[in-house]
């Protein structure tokens, strides 16, 4: 977001830091992964030098670009030896010990913490107003707005759904409210539960009260990979259709949001039997 300073434009980011637009080219390294892939929509690719192991989308422009460990294990003297101007993390995602050891070291540490689909916009703002790129950061506000008006729609247009996200397996785990995930099925009108927003991602039995009314169960492909093989369990289990779902289209934010709220949007009028 923007605000305003003794007449200068600053960029704000989710720790309150404020920055200024960087002057020439910058030396990129991002800790996570969907902001990866918005680094490389944004046309920064050529200035980011460092990446996570997780860090796998755009493949083809990425894989030359070096390796720093992965989210929570992140190789700092690695980090300092690609001498970054800027190191972008996120609240969830990395570990707040390790961003304290980087920022000692490194002259910009970008904080991000989308919460829900909209908050893509800011981030989008933010990082076009730091690199020099808000034309490319104002398009996909656009595209993005453009998503999440249709996405609004076909959920007003539909029942809501109370649904159970699984996230892993042995034990079983799924989604708190509070989560990004839960956010973006909210907006196509699927509810998550359990309704409580702590622990963010809970393991549960099937004998769990709260999972009285759900009406169908999500198998993500991320972080457990839910397979076909998956369904059959699951459906007898808990009494209730069981269908495979792209956990990176529902968990990953920046550009990916886009895509995101479009895939939901279609399989929400997929599974409704709406054309």
């Amino acid at each position: 977001m923007m605000q305003n300073n003794n007449d200068e434009d600053f960029l704000v980011d989710a720790s309150g830091r404020r920055h200024q637009p960087h002057s020439g080219p910058a030396r990129i390294v991002s800790l996570v992964p969907s902001l990866t892939e918005l680094v490389c929509d944004l046309g920064l690719a050529g200035q980011l030098v460092g990446r996570t192991g997780f860090c796998i989308h755009p493949r083809a422009i990425l894989k030359p670009v070096p390796k720093v460990g992965g989210t929570k294990d992140v190789n700092l003297e690695r980090l300092r030896e690609l001498a970054p101007t800027h190191v972008i993390v996120n609240v969830d995602e990395n570990r707040r010990e390790c961003v304290e050891e980087i920022a000692a070291c490194v002259p910009h540490v970008i904080v991000t913490h989308p919460c829900t689909p909209e908050d893509n916009l800011p981030v989008y703002r933010l990082l076009g107003g730091i690199f020099g790129c808000e034309a490319e950061a104002e398009r996909l506000c656009a595209e993005l707005a453009a998503a999440l008006d249709e996405a609004r729609a076909v959920g007003a247009s539909l029942p809501l759904e109370k649904v159970l996200y699984l996230i892993w397996r042995e034990p079983w785990m799924t989604v708190a409210r509070s989560t990004y995930i839960s956010a973006m099925l909210a907006t196509v009108g699927w509810q998550t539960v359990p309704e409580a927003d702590e622990p963010r991602y809970p393991a549960f039995e099937w004998d769990a009260p709260w999972l009285a009314g759900v009406a169908r169960v999500f198998l993500s492909s991320e972080p457990y990979r839910f397979r076909d093989s998956h369904l059959a369990e699951v459906a007898a289990a808990s009494g209730r259709p069981a269908a495979l779902i792209d956990g990176e289209m529902a968990s990953w934010y920046g550009s990916r949001a886009v895509a995101g709220l479009r895939y939901l949007t279609g399989l929400r009028r997929t599974l409704a039997g709406v054309p």
